[in-house]
């Protein structure tokens, strides 16, 4: 543990995973003074939600950390398992579906506890493809970098049409990976007759890749702000 808190803190990590932990505490404690308050557990899924788009960053930090020192193929396994994972960071948008008056909660506050959960899962997801991103500019070039990061975000969409609709969860590789394959295999096969898939896909993709490349350019704006004027 002692080695892991220094090599957080030689990464500048420490302040990320503090204010993540914040979030996260806000978005869990939200829905408890909820469960309080009315006696049911109306959204105590997103608990399991938010718990679910933790572990891609938690590998995601992983790798940073100790990528150098893994081999090729326990580098690409923890890869897989983060890629299996990833959508579950963005999924968190899509419970906003759940949205709808209730007695005995104002509608604001429901509002509000969706989103907030919603907001923090995406900024998982994006922390944790800024990651992968790095990582992998490292390790080969950055342009396989950026190219790694947008294929993952536009195959998110493709995960967030598969959770969302089809009821498909990331242990279902290793569960029951035939009838997901066979999905799968239907719609790449037979896209005229899944336009739903194609549909929900493209709008969450493009999503998804305008809001990290705007993300990004912001970061490196700042930075670049930063290295001109070191004394601010």
């Amino acid at each position: 543990m002692t080695n892991l808190f220094h090599r957080l803190k030689e990464h500048n990590r420490l302040s990320i995973l503090f204010i993540f932990s914040l979030t996260t505490i806000l978005c869990v404690s939200l829905v408890a003074l909820r469960v309080q308050y009315t006696t049911r557990i109306t959204f105590v899924f997103l608990v399991w939600n938010i718990f679910l788009a933790l572990i891609p960053y938690i590998i995601s930090t992983l790798l940073v950390l100790y990528h150098h020192r893994l081999g090729t193929f326990s580098f690409l396994l923890l890869f897989a398992t983060w890629l299996a994972f990833l959508p579950n960071a963005p999924y968190i948008l899509t419970d906003l579906f759940h949205l709808r008056p209730r007695p005995g909660v104002p509608y604001w506050y429901d509002l509000a506890l969706i989103l907030f959960f919603a907001w923090n899962g995406l900024m998982l997801g994006y922390a944790s493809i800024m990651d992968i991103q790095s990582v992998f500019a490292t390790r080969f070039r950055p342009w396989i970098g950026w190219c790694v990061a947008v294929g993952t975000l536009l195959l998110s969409g493709f995960g967030i049409y598969l959770g969302r609709y089809l009821r498909w969860n990331s242990w279902d590789i290793i569960s029951s990976p035939t009838p997901l394959l066979r999905d799968i295999a239907q719609r790449i096969l037979h896209p005229f007759e899944h336009p739903h898939t194609y549909g929900v896909t493209i709008i969450f993709a493009a999503f998804l890749v305008l809001g990290y490349v705007l993300l990004v350019q912001f970061a490196q704006v700042y930075a670049r702000k930063s290295a001109s004027h070191p004394n601010n």
